[in-house]
């Protein structure tokens, strides 16, 4: 079919009696908050009943591992490319085969082989402290290495799996030898040793505990909008978003992402609700609720749009799994612990 958001829509107006009675299972790194309200929706649509398990990325990994193929899990979902590949890696997803529901993906958030598409977009960038920053001064990734920022950067530890993604895509631009230089002069213009997650590094900022903090973009969205927390809120208020090498090759941009495990026993529902996930609703929500930007490009955000456009890194993302072993070892010689 020529359309894919046209099959995707025919795909989900199957009747409610086809599919009466059905289950599919899910794995998900994801906080069930911020996955089961979308589940919860597909299965009001078709009446597929979704089982829904939750927990660490790594830990889930090595369940399915062990669980090999009595395992009950149809759908593995977690964040950063990086697991995806891993995961592909262990020989725990099976390929998509269905060039319909790749379609909606650009090619560079899914896997090439067909066995991972993205979800949603995460840009990981520069976020600097209102009125002690000129961003006039800021342009790259590459610039944080200046001294001129000698103890202003704050950022979460090597540990992270995020930050092993952001270092394989500047092994991928620059090259191995020149990436271990630039991780030991940032080392060097850390503020404090790497410790908490990304909300921490912005509430350090706010708190001149530093000037410059690298950080995943929704995480900002979910301060700003936090109203059980004041306190992340106005912490929030306090910093900026800086879009990165805007000039050559874009922001660092990830995925939340999902395959079919490989001893999958529901094939066709999981991937019915990979195509649920795809729709515009779904993703919308994931804009709305998330603060994560869709992987449909086309699909429009009033809170999103309003941190500007940018242009991101082309790189395709199967690359930052081949890279994360490189990447950690350079980071541990660098000293980034």
């Amino acid at each position: 079919m020529k359309n894919p958001v046209a099959w995707v829509l025919c795909a989900l107006a199957f009747t409610a009696s086809t599919a009466f009675g059905v289950e599919v299972n899910v794995y998900s790194a994801r906080e069930e908050a911020l996955i089961k309200p979308l589940l919860d929706r597909f299965t009001q649509k078709t009446e597929i009943k979704v089982n829904l398990v939750t927990g660490e990325a790594d830990a889930l990994l090595v369940r399915l591992i062990s669980e090999g193929r009595n395992t009950p899990a149809d759908i593995f979902i977690t964040v950063d490319a990086g697991r995806l590949h891993r995961a592909k890696q262990e020989g725990m997803l099976q390929p998509l085969g269905d060039p319909a529901l790749e379609q909606m993906v650009p090619a560079q958030y899914r896997d090439p082989d067909g066995y991972w598409i993205g979800l949603s977009r995460r840009a990981r960038v520069i976020f600097y402290a209102k009125g002690r920053i000129d961003p006039a001064d800021l342009s790259t990734y590459e610039n944080l290495a200046d001294p001129k920022w000698k103890k202003r950067i704050c950022v979460r530890s090597s540990d992270n799996i995020y930050n092993q993604s952001l270092v394989a895509s500047l092994i991928a631009a620059d090259g191995e030898a020149a990436t271990e230089s630039w991780a030991r002069a940032l080392v060097a213009n850390m503020a404090r040793s790497p410790q908490g997650g990304d909300r921490d590094q912005m509430t350090a900022v706010a708190a001149g505990q530093c000037d410059l903090a690298i950080v995943n973009t929704y995480y900002y969205g979910v301060m700003l909008n936090n109203t059980a927390d004041p306190g992340q809120r106005k912490a929030a208020e306090q910093v900026s978003l800086f879009w990165p090498n805007q000039a050559d090759r874009g922001a660092h941009v990830n995925v939340s992402g999902a395959g079919v495990t490989r001893h999958a026993q529901r094939r066709d529902e999981a991937l019915r609700l990979l195509a649920f996930l795809l729709t515009s609703d779904a993703q919308q929500w994931y804009a709305d609720a998330n603060y994560e930007y869709p992987i449909r490009e086309e699909i429009a955000s009033r809170i999103l749009g309003s941190w500007g456009p940018f242009k991101a890194d082309p790189l395709n993302l199967s690359v930052l799994g081949d890279l994360n072993p490189q990447a950690v070892k350079l980071m541990d010689r660098a000293g980034w612990r």
